[in-house]
C-alpha cells in the first residue's frame, strides 16, 4: 500500500488560482511551500487542535521548519485540483520528520521530506508527549 495514501496520511484538496502561477500559467515554485504548509496545519488541527491552542496551552510552544527537500517533477497549471498529502515518518526527541506530497489525481507532481523542530523562547524542546502520542503513525503505536 502506497504510505501517502493510508490511513494516516492526511489529505488536504486544493484549486490552483491565478495568484499561485507565474507568468506561463503553471504553479510558480514557491507556491507550493504555501501549500504543503497548510497541508501540514490541517494534519496538526486534525490530531491535536489548533496551533494557536497549542502555542498559548503551551506557554510558547511553536513549531519551525528547520529542513525541507523537494522534488518537483510535475507542474500544477491555473484551475487543476489538487492534493496535499502529509504524514508523520518519524518523530525524534525534538523534531517531526513529515513526508509530504502535492498530487493531481494519481500523479506525484512534488514530494517533499520536511524536519519540523518543537520551540519554546528560542530553543528546542522535547516533543510533549500528548502530541507525540497523537502524531505517531498507527503502525509505530500498534507495534
Amino acid at each position: 500500500m502506497d504510505p501517502m495514501t493510508g490511513a494516516d496520511a492526511h489529505r488536504l484538496p486544493l484549486r490552483v488560482y491565478y495568484e499561485d502561477t507565474d507568468f506561463s500559467g503553471f504553479v510558480y515554485h514557491a507556491s507550493y511551500l504555501r501549500f504543503m504548509e497548510r497541508g501540514r496545519t490541517e494534519l496538526l488541527r486534525s490530531l491535536a487542535g489548533d496551533q494557536s491552542d497549542l502555542h498559548a496551552d503551551g506557554a510558547g510552544l511553536v513549531f519551525v521548519v528547520r529542513r525541507m527537500t523537494l522534488d518537483y517533477l510535475k507542474p500544477a497549471r491555473m484551475d487543476d485540483l489538487i492534493e496535499v498529502h502529509t504524514r508523520t515518518s518519524e518523530l525524534r526527541g525534538a523534531s517531526m520528520h513529515l513526508a509530504q506530497e502535492v498530487r493531481r489525481g494519481e500523479d506525484v507532481l512534488v514530494r517533499a521530506e520536511v524536519v519540523v523542530a518543537c520551540v519554546r523562547n528560542g530553543r528546542a524542546i522535547r516533543l510533549p508527549e500528548s502530541l507525540r502520542r497523537t502524531l505517531t503513525p498507527s503502525a509505530a503505536r500498534s507495534a
